[in-house]
């Protein structure tokens, strides 16, 4: 902070020789990492291996770092998800399948330095969900998240499928909508930010058979549509090409329901699993854009049968597109299929400005930090402010588990910040857990100053991890990470954990 009397240290560029510029420092300017991205869908399982290239933004060093760069490395082979049982997953099949990807592409979880690992759709709601994804966490890197959820899956295949960078680029409303073999996940995003997201329970392997045309698995949400079709489909039982296509037929028309205005039938409204898409109308969109695995017989671009009614769900979906007035215009994906994987991958790290506050790096990484967000002005009103925030979540007190996440305007002097401080100190007296860590994220680069007001100035007892430059918000999870590179950048991953009958944090 160039602004007041408090001590600061620049960092010693001369150190490094003459003929070093700073731009060519790793570590400094700029990192790499790998990056690792496993999606364990309903239907299919894959992952990707991607090295990202993060570079400060501007020239000052405070800046936070953003991703400027993605490289593939290695795609693994799609798998369909193995399954025990109808509430079971293979869990044996589904490590090994992992580790020969990792063999594959001649990386040992040792080389992986960030990444997640997603569980999706109708695979969310097995038995062994949770224990699934918290070995894939632990086994393939140094810093990978789990992470389960509807809306978050929604959120990276938007990414990954390039929705995004569509709508960024020209300015566009676009509405992606990702086909699974559980769900379908509409994210909707205006001038490159992901507005909406929503979910619901059509996917194309609700029911799987064999090669006999015999049942093999029925989701729930498979004999919800089944009875509304006055079916009768049953396990071990061969079901009709009558009733695929009729199976088809009612999920392809309950999309475009969704697509026109959203969900108005009572049967629409049933296989919600999210809140649907506010004041939402298809008038509105720019262009529609199609991922996951349907999403490749949309495009026409894989005719093969899966066991599922993928293919004919894809056809009739092209069908009804084909009479939707010229606009909005279909576009095509950057990646159907991998789109959610690439996305776990690649657009689940942000990094930290080099102005953070580390009283003990030992602590770190931690994982699954629910956050708590408080707006604050000019440091009055600071014990008040968090106190409301901590009551939308029904707590009287700043527990374990969480992360304080502060948004900062007005004049960010020593004494504004000395403020704040006494008030989360205030806060923190009352907290039944005195010893636990305070991690604290900032959306201005004061983290250092923060940080050390707290440890040194007020003397707290508890390490306290302060990080600038991340965007967090309520309803939101975090990671974060051990410290990286010269400068000691801490790598965080905002996510969302929503496991079934599992409250997270």
């Amino acid at each position: 902070m160039h602004d007041t009397d408090e001590a600061h240290d620049h960092f010693d560029l001369a150190a490094l020789g003459p003929e070093v510029r700073i731009e060519d420092v790793e570590g400094l300017e700029m990192f790499r990492l790998k990056s690792v991205g496993i999606d364990i869908g309903s239907a299919t399982s894959h992952l990707v291996f991607s090295r990202l290239t993060l570079r400060r933004e501007g020239a000052a060093l405070s800046g936070r770092f953003t991703v400027t760069d993605r490289d593939i490395l290695y795609r693994s082979p799609i798998m369909l998800t193995p399954y025990l049982s109808e509430t079971l997953i293979d869990i044996a099949q589904v490590q090994q399948f992992i580790e020969a990807a990792y063999r594959e592409a001649g990386l040992a979880p040792a080389d992986i330095d960030t990444g997640a690992v997603i569980i999706t759709g109708e695979a969310l709601k097995k038995d062994n969900a949770q224990p699934i994804v918290e070995y894939c966490a632990t086994y393939s890197g140094k810093f990978i998240c789990a992470a389960a959820g509807h809306n978050h899956e929604a959120l990276l295949a938007a990414y990954g499928g390039g929705a995004v960078e569509l709508s960024k680029r020209q300015g566009t409303a676009v509405l992606n909508v990702d086909i699974g073999g559980g769900t379908t996940k509409f994210a909707l995003i205006i001038g490159g930010v992901v507005t909406q997201t929503a979910a619901m329970n059509v996917g194309a392997r609700l029911i799987a058979f064999d090669d006999a045309n015999i049942v093999t698995r029925i989701e729930d949400a498979g004999r919800v549509l089944i009875q509304a079709l006055g079916h009768q489909v049953e396990l071990g039982k061969q079901i009709t090409q009558k009733q695929k296509e009729d199976l088809a037929t009612l999920m392809a028309n309950l999309l475009f329901e969704m697509l026109q205005h959203g969900p108005r039938s009572p049967l629409a409204q049933q296989l919600m699993v999210t809140p649907p898409l506010r004041q939402y109308r298809l008038a509105h969109v720019d262009h529609l854009m199609f991922s996951g695995g349907v999403s490749e017989h949309v495009y026409d671009r894989d005719c093969t049968a899966y066991g599922d009614v993928g293919p004919l769900l894809g056809k009739y979906v092209r069908e009804r597109l084909r009479a939707l007035p010229k606009r909005p215009m279909l576009r095509e994906p950057t990646a159907g299929i991998r789109a959610t994987v690439i996305g776990a991958g690649e657009y689940t790290v942000q990094a930290s400005g080099n102005t953070s506050y580390i009283s003990n790096p030992g602590i770190l990484p931690v994982f699954g930090l629910k956050v708590i967000q408080a707006s604050l002005t000019d440091g009055a009103a600071v014990v008040a402010a968090i106190q409301q925030t901590l009551r939308k979540f029904d707590l009287t007190s700043f527990t374990s588990g969480l992360a304080l996440s502060l948004s900062l305007a007005g004049q960010l002097d020593y004494k504004t910040l000395r403020k704040v401080a006494e008030g989360i100190a205030d806060i923190l007296r009352s907290s039944a857990s005195s010893r636990s860590p305070l991690y604290v994220t900032l959306d201005v680069d004061v983290a250092k100053s923060l940080g050390g007001i707290l440890k040194e100035e007020l003397q707290l007892e508890r390490d306290i991890i302060a990080i600038d430059g991340i965007d967090v918000g309520d309803l939101d999870y975090i990671d974060i990470g051990a410290p990286m590179g010269i400068t000691e950048v801490i790598p965080v991953t905002v996510k969302s954990l929503m496991f079934p009958g599992t409250p997270p944090g």
